[in-house]
């Protein structure tokens, strides 16, 4: 190997190692590699164009601006404003009531579902969107949502093997022009026959056997509940909620609550004031204390009782205490994965001023915490209790920093027309793709009538983009250039050539799949195809065997490789709500793994022709 090549190597080794480790978010180290590429090209190692052309040095960044890049912003926002009217949302509620109490119903129901919409947005955003109405029908049915969750998360990934709409697809497609020759891109509906009848025998495996391998784990106690006095028995708020009575001399008096420093100074969280027979919310800030109001307060009784000092009489609420307020809800959120609010703290990130909800609790390892819930750094799977007003719900849905669960007031209806004219729009848009338009235009195209028509507002679209993939991608990309130009590709290609050989076009196939799939457990579908697929398609230019093909092989591979919950993010972001182990996702993957890898062999001869 070359000097270039083993730089390529190491460049491509030790970040990957480092978010293996956690040690490094996935975003941060593919723009690291870009960055240590770009600076190797400018100094003359010849990485990314001829060596000792440092102008060259600006690939690191062509990432940005390829077409896949655009098409997955423009994607983004179009499926993100089909969710803000509510298609689907309806969509789940009405498949949800199909399934009735079956197990085995609601599990085909529920993956059919994800796969369905993963068709045609982001597979993670479908994930999401799925995860409050599994967990409403785990309720009302008394099924573990461990026995829904994985099936939610196995039918993303088999939907968007089908559909050019994927990630680590469009990538894929992306990397033909950049091999050497360079080679034609796929079309649109290049993906859809042979990731079809791979996810229709994941489906019907899931449909079929999927209970009788998904795990049994009893639940943790913060899933979705349709009320506010189930929420607050979810998270134990009776133990420690107080009822202080504002006394006539009291130091409050004529102060609206946020004035009062109550949370600030104690790390208590106050729900709210009775004032005779009504409940004024906390967020309520025109409201001025009266002497004779009630204070409901949520904390430890030692913190309570030093409110006697400003002239409040504390006692322990009454079981029957209502903590409901006019135009309040209360919703539950989930910190994701390598969420770049990890290890912060509410306070740090002024979480009542920017979304208008107070934490009320916090559930971590299976237990409720209610005081100082503001100063506890954040790690993934900690779910939060809020309390806020309906109208600042939309602030709550349109962020990505936490996954909104179900709230006590999140039924809000179809909006028809609107979501009408989106679809209206997204179909042309994929029409405008079937007739030659390039994706990347057309999708754009779609994006730019959206804003236009008053459907979202710029700042909702720039909200929409998942910014983290983007910058994942883009900087990975520079990774495949690199291997290219320094024929790191075709040097891995020939040994996997000399390899497969004997067993000619299909042993490619097998040999692509398995790559790909033992990477992804690793590295996630979202990287490993931009790593392989540089690989894979010089391979089958060496071997004479069609790159498409292999390229189809390699991208459907990265979706289809069940074994680890570092497979996808969708796997991680069903952990917590599930209770789910590491082992729940080996016992119920491995043989959904084969079963699709048995469909993808007889898929690809049968539609490439090998």
């Amino acid at each position: 190997m070359t000097f270039a090549q083993i730089y390529v190597v190491i460049v491509l080794v030790i970040p990957l190692a480092l978010v293996f480790m956690n040690r490094l978010r996935e975003d941060v180290a593919a723009l690291l590699m870009a960055v240590a590429l770009g600076v190797a090209q400018f100094l003359g190692l010849g990485v990314l164009g001829p060596p000792n052309t440092p102008d060259a040095a600006g690939n690191a960044l062509t990432g940005f601006g390829t077409p896949e890049v655009i098409t997955l912003i423009a994607l983004f926002i179009v499926t993100t404003c089909l969710d803000k009217y509510g298609a689907t949302r309806w969509i789940a509620g009405r498949l949800l009531a199909i399934g009735g109490k079956s197990e085995r119903r609601l599990i085909a129901l529920f993956a059919l579902t994800a796969a369905i919409l993963s068709l045609f947005m982001n597979t993670l955003a479908a994930g999401a969107l799925l995860l409050p109405s599994a967990l409403d029908a785990c309720r009302r049915t008394g099924i573990k949502p461990s026995k829904l969750l994985i099936p939610i998360a196995y039918g993303t990934m088999l939907g968007g093997a089908a559909t050019y709409l994927t990630t680590a697809n469009i990538v894929v497609s992306g990397l033909l022009p950049l091999a050497n020759p360079p080679q034609q891109p796929l079309g649109v509906l290049d993906f859809t026959p042979t990731g079809g009848l791979v996810a229709i025998a994941g489906l019907i495996f899931l449909a079929l056997f999927g209970k009788y391998f998904l795990p049994d784990r009893e639940p943790p106690y913060f899933e979705a509940l349709p009320s506010s006095d189930q929420l607050s028995k979810a998270y134990n708020l009776q133990e420690r909620l107080w009822e202080a009575t504002v006394l006539a001399d009291s130091a409050l008096i004529d102060r609206a609550i946020n004035e009062t420093q109550i949370g600030e100074s104690l790390g208590l969280a106050v729900l709210g004031i009775r004032h005779k027979k009504r409940i004024i919310p906390a967020y309520d800030v025109a409201y001025r204390i009266q002497g004779g109001d009630v204070l409901l307060i949520v904390g430890r009784e030692e913190r309570v009782v030093q409110l006697a000092a400003s002239g409040l009489s504390v006692q322990p609420a009454t079981s029957n205490t209502s903590v409901e307020a006019p135009d309040a809800i209360f919703a539950e959120v989930i910190v994701p994965p390598r969420s770049i609010i990890e290890g912060k703290t509410l306070r740090d990130l002024a979480f009542r001023s920017h979304y208008g909800f107070t934490a009320i609790a916090l559930w971590r390892d299976q237990r409720s915490y209610r005081t100082d819930v503001g100063t506890f750094p954040l790690q993934p799977g900690d779910t939060l209790l809020l309390m806020g007003p309906k109208e600042k719900l939309p602030t709550l849905n349109n962020q990505h920093d936490f996954v909104v669960m179900e709230t006590t007031s999140n039924n809000g209806g179809l909006d028809t027309r609107k979501v009408a004219l989106t679809l209206a729009i997204g179909i042309s848009a994929l029409v405008a793709m079937f007739a030659g338009v390039p994706a990347e235009l057309a999708m754009i195209a779609g994006a730019m009538v959206i804003l236009l028509t008053g459907l979202m507002k710029p700042e909702e679209a720039y909200g929409a983009v998942k910014w983290r993939a983007i910058f994942l991608i883009a900087g990975t990309i520079s990774v495949s250039v690199a291997m290219v130009q320094t024929n790191l590709a075709q040097l891995i290609g020939d040994a996997v050539v000399g390899y497969v050989t004997p067993f000619g076009a299909l042993g490619l196939v097998a040999g692509a799949y398995l790559l790909s799939a033992v990477l992804t457990q690793v590295m996630g579908g979202q990287i490993s195809p931009l790593v392989v697929a540089p690989i894979t398609i010089s391979a089958a230019i060496r071997l004479g065997v069609n790159p498409q093909a292999i390229a189809v092989t390699t991208a459907i591979a990265g979706s289809i490789s069940f074994i680890t919950p570092l497979s996808h993010p969708v796997n991680i972001l069903m952990i917590a709500p599930a209770n789910y182990k590491f082992s729940d996702f080996v016992k119920s993957g491995w043989l959904l793994t084969i079963i699709c890898f048995i469909a993808l062999m007889i898929a690809v001869p049968l539609f490439w022709k090998l």
